[in-house]
């Protein structure tokens, strides 16, 4: 199985979900989405995940961000499950879960790690843009809750250093400093490109306010 990296196309797949039938390439559309799996049903740690994700929902639309969750289970255990997401984290799941009783989509984007477990899927997170490329992927074990305010913020920094010339620092978040990309050295380039200034720690290490959106 090949193993997937960072550039590469999202492997497109059809999958029954709890809202129907998927073609992933075509949920997707033109927008970015955040593909992350979850070991079972009816479990605890998932359950807080998949209710918190459901939370964020309206941040992830406001970024064009599809949210997707995928497990080994069948259809009608996501439906009941969802059941008790709504009523333990007071909220209300409208994303599909995918039901991959097949293993189809953990065998495509290599979910199922038969170290930790040969049946459940890891938690991994793809996000992926609109041009079907993957940027980024994360893998966590089981018994670890993901952090989704760090993976809306990953995002941020993706959307923002695709549309200009920075990259950000350690622990940015939307609307503070960041880096000025280190190739320009161009003095009218970059007086074009920041015109709110910058400060220079080094000549490789350049701060300038965040770029307006």
């Amino acid at each position: 199985m090949a193993t997937l990296r960072l550039g590469d196309t999202a492997p497109d797949f059809e999958q029954e979900s709890s809202l129907g039938k998927i073609k992933f390439h075509e949920f997707l559309g033109n927008g970015w989405g955040v593909l992350f799996s979850h070991p079972a049903d009816f479990t605890p740690v998932c359950t807080t995940e998949l209710g918190y994700t459901a939370i964020l929902s309206g941040e992830f639309a406001k970024r064009g961000a599809k949210v997707i969750a995928v497990s080994v289970d069948g259809k009608q255990s996501h439906l009941d499950w969802i059941k008790d997401i709504n009523d333990t984290q007071k909220t209300d799941v409208q994303y599909p879960i995918l039901a991959d009783e097949d293993r189809k989509v953990a065998t495509l984007y290599d979910m199922i790690h038969p170290n930790a477990s040969t049946t459940a899927t890891v938690r991994s997170v793809f996000i992926i843009d609109p041009n079907k490329k993957i940027r980024l992927i994360l893998t966590y074990p089981a018994s670890t809750g993901r952090n989704f305010d760090e993976i809306l913020r990953a995002l941020d920094s993706i959307q923002l250093t695709d549309n200009y010339s920075v990259a950000t620092p350690v622990n940015w978040k939307q609307g503070e400093d960041v880096i000025i990309a280190p190739s320009i050295k161009d003095p009218a380039v970059l007086k074009e490109k920041f015109p709110k200034g910058y400060t220079e720690v080094r000549p490789y290490l350049r701060i300038t306010p965040q770029p307006d959106l």
